[in-house]
């Protein structure tokens, strides 16, 4: 059995959509009848404890949305009140691994995403070794150069692109991840370089050693692209 501790990153200020949403954190934006997050936490194995970050200027909001909840979550408050203030979700990942003293390996989500794939099979996928990655074909590479993309051989990582200008596949990366704890000092020193984008830090991994692709078929959404994406159709501001 592998001991997995969940980091649920929902520290961002979603400047990109704020005209839209207003002052409320994508994580907690509701999607059939309940927030984004709620979804994510119900998927997570109870045997799992669960971290959950965000921000000064958010931190009443999550503690609003966990009374509501039927399992235990720790909320990791950052103490940022602006996106100029922020670390990367890159070192966010880093510095609650050295605050909490996690030394087991971890499971990372991105809290404004929404997928239906079965997180228990994502789980059991996982060798215990290598960094695994949810990977989803959209099946549109126009669409694919808003995301990390993927090259694959089998089901191995050969390589990865943040927001590519010429995709060579239309598999992205979908913000769900294991990452076994011996990776922790590549993630360590790549954050010493100032570099904080995930998709960058999945890029140095798979040029380090081997990262594994779990291709699922079921629906995803990455809510701040999406909301975006209806705005720009509308002919509003970013």
């Amino acid at each position: 059995m592998i001991d997995l501790i969940c980091l649920i990153l929902a520290g961002g200020f979603h400047n990109r959509i704020h005209s839209i949403v207003g002052d409320k954190p994508k994580a907690l934006l509701r999607l059939k009848g309940k927030p984004l997050i709620t979804y994510l936490v119900e998927k997570i194995p109870e045997n799992i404890p669960v971290l959950i970050t965000t921000n000064k200027r958010f931190e009443v909001d999550f503690y609003r949305w966990e009374i509501n909840l039927t399992r235990s979550v720790e909320i990791c408050v950052e103490n940022f009140l602006s996106e100029k203030e922020k670390i990367g979700a890159v070192s966010a990942i880093d510095f609650w691994i050295k605050q909490k003293a996690i030394d087991n390996d971890l499971l990372v989500l991105a809290g404004d995403n929404y997928f239906e794939f079965d997180l228990h099979r994502f789980i059991t996928a996982y060798d215990g070794k290598n960094t695994l990655v949810a990977v989803h074909d959209i099946a549109d590479k126009e669409k694919a150069k808003q995301f990390g993309v993927v090259e694959l051989e089998k089901k191995k990582i050969v390589k990865f692109e943040e927001k590519p200008e010429n995709p060579k596949t239309s598999l992205v990366s979908t913000g769900c991840y294991i990452f076994p704890q011996r990776i922790f000092p590549f993630l360590a020193q790549f954050c010493n370089k100032k570099r904080d984008n995930l998709g960058e830090f999945i890029a140095y991994l798979v040029n380090q050693e081997r990262v594994g692709a779990y291709i699922f078929n079921e629906l995803w959404l990455d809510i701040g692209t999406e909301i975006s994406q209806i705005n720009k159709k509308k002919g509003g501001a970013n």
